[in-house]
């Protein structure tokens, strides 16, 4: 069977918190998680929102479009990071 792909981009912010650790919100879709670093936060953040558009796509659940990056920066706090973090999603095609 035929499988089409299909790709979520979403901003998300970085805090770094008092233990070091880095938390993770897409403002968005107020979903979350965190990570011991960057790499492991970014890392967390792609499969959460993989995971997220997975479960959306399968139950045909409505969700907010993404949020321009250039008007999240302004909102930030100095120990804030905006990044698009992206998602590619397998599905059958019809």
């Amino acid at each position: 069977m035929k499988k089409n792909k299909i790709q979520f981009m979403y901003p998300a912010i970085f805090m770094k918190d008092e233990d070091e650790n880095y938390q993770v919100i897409f403002p968005d879709l107020n979903i979350y998680t965190t990570g011991e670093n960057m790499t492991d936060a970014f890392i967390a953040a792609q499969n959460l929102l993989k995971t997220f558009f997975t479960y959306v796509l399968k139950y045909e659940t409505e969700f907010n479009k993404p949020t321009k990056v250039d008007s999240l920066i302004p909102k930030c706090k100095q120990n804030e990071i905006v990044m698009i973090v992206t998602a590619e999603i397998e599905v059958e095609a019809e």
